[in-house]
């Protein structure tokens, strides 16, 4: 039997659909990745994990951590290593702003989605804040109703 493909939005290769849910998103940033060659082809064959990756700065550069790829199938011998850190490319002036805005106020940074954008690949992250289970629970109700909000909308002005 066939192994079903996860759902991602047209384009994306991975994306953190949890990240919403456990987090409060507060500002996002796209950032490039360096790869390694058969790191690229892994993920244009759309396979990669990111449901418990963060970032972190460490010595003024962004790292991304616990990002899942798995090893290229047809290079044997020169694969690569599935979760080792990766290092973000972002300018010296967004970095310093995470780092500010995450030390002021207790956040952290979650990678959101994983995508190519011509031939580079791109990682949009974002600084969030954790979610209690009361928060959660109150963010289901909210779109729940925002969501019968607009379906009745929608059948008045059938």
């Amino acid at each position: 039997m066939a192994k079903a493909k996860k759902k991602v939005a047209p384009g994306d290769v991975a994306t953190n659909r949890q990240a919403s849910h456990r987090f409060e998103l507060l500002d996002r940033l796209e950032c490039g990745v360096v790869l390694q060659g058969t790191e690229v082809k892994a993920l244009r064959d759309g396979s990669a994990q990111i449901k418990d990756a963060y970032a972190q700065v460490r010595d003024g550069e962004l790292w991304l951590h616990n990002v899942h790829i798995p090893p290229y199938g047809p290079a044997a011998r020169e694969n690569h290593e599935p979760e080792r850190p990766r290092k973000l490319l972002a300018h010296r002036r967004e970095i310093e702003r995470l780092v500010d805005k995450q030390h002021e106020r207790g956040l952290t940074i979650v990678p959101l989605r994983i995508y190519f954008k011509g031939p580079h690949a791109k990682v949009e992250i974002a600084l969030a804040k954790g979610r209690d289970r009361f928060d959660k629970r109150e963010a289901i109700k909210e779109r729940e109703t925002k969501r019968d909000m607009q379906r009745a909308l929608r059948e008045a002005n059938r």
